[in-house]
């Protein structure tokens, strides 16, 4: 009886330690997780998703209210508007000026003609010298009125334009201010950034949200990492980019296995002393290494792993 309890023991101890040599690193699998945050102040007015949601990248899944953002960008763009009513058009009082410049013209025209008849007037001694006088004074102040009409019509479109401009160099401004509400509007949406699964849900419909604030975590299980680790010696093994195979248990005895590839070795030993004396504790390192694998929907985050890539 004791011959056979010493025979089964060995036959433990081997099928143990032919078992735990049959890989070359083990770990668990994780993925890259993304907490989706509120991005705007407000009550949560839609959010309808739920845990273990397939999402797809781009897809609206809620919405903040933005009501006081949206009033401000109204009361901009009426703003905005208004300006368009303070220009004035420079053709229009321009046009006044040069009516009253042609008005000018034909009287000074009307008034070369009277000079002239009392010019004549005067050699034939019909009219007084002094008649002459008062029609070349009146003759030179009409054209003098007609040299500051023309510059007041010249004036008149330059300080036009400039009050113009000096109008809509506000609307830039604006502008600016309707974008920066708009902004504040856009991300009052909550969209959801990539394609996955809901893992965890943090608020409810209804609930006051601020920016920052969480409102839940998802990620793409569509490729997992096997986050494993491997010790010094196995490290000139290995290398990123590399083909090796992953396992998962499938029942008692048997291994469900996955194709895989190195995306990552750690260039820093976890768990290490500082100053490494001998050829064993050099061998005690500890290396961690990422494995990407495709998911065909049985793997699960923090699922125990195994990472095969020596020959038997």
């Amino acid at each position: 009886m004791k011959r056979t309890l010493y025979f089964l023991t060995i036959a433990l101890l081997l099928s143990a330690c032919s078992h735990k040599n049959d890989f070359d690193a083990s770990g668990n699998f994780e993925v890259d997780e993304v907490i989706v945050s509120a991005q705007q102040n407000g009550q949560l007015l839609s959010f309808t998703i739920q845990e273990g949601s397939q999402l797809k990248a781009g897809e609206q899944v809620g919405q903040i209210d933005v009501t006081t953002a949206t009033l401000q960008k109204q009361q901009t763009e009426a703003s905005i508007k208004a300006l368009k009513e303070k220009i004035s058009n420079p053709n229009d009082q321009a046009e006044l000026v040069r009516r009253q410049l042609a008005v000018q013209e034909s009287q000074l025209a009307q008034q070369i003609r009277e000079r002239d008849r009392t010019a004549n007037l005067v050699k034939a001694d019909a009219a007084t010298k002094k008649q002459l006088d008062d029609a070349n004074a009146a003759l030179d102040q009409l054209r003098k009125q007609i040299a500051v009409t023309r510059q007041q019509l010249k004036l008149n479109t330059t300080n036009t334009n400039t009050q113009n401009r000096s109008i809509m160099s506000e609307r830039a401004p604006m502008e600016k201010t309707a974008a920066q509400y708009q902004e504040q509007i856009n991300k009052g949406q909550v969209i959801n950034p990539l394609t996955g699964i809901v893992l965890v849900k943090y608020a409810l419909q209804g609930e006051m949200q601020t920016i920052g604030k969480p409102l839940y975590k998802i990620a793409n299980t569509d490729t997992l990492t096997l986050r494993a680790y491997v010790t010094g010696t196995q490290l000139p093994q290995i290398r990123i980019g590399q083909q090796v195979k992953a396992r998962i248990d499938q029942g008692e005895k048997n291994y469900k296995s996955y194709d895989g590839q190195i995306s990552w070795i750690s260039d820093k030993s976890e768990f290490s002393p500082k100053t490494i004396q001998t050829k064993d504790e050099r061998a005690n390192l500890v290396y961690a290494v990422k494995v990407r694998v495709k998911n065909d929907g049985y793997l699960k985050i923090g699922m125990y792993g195994e990472v095969i890539w020596s020959k038997p």
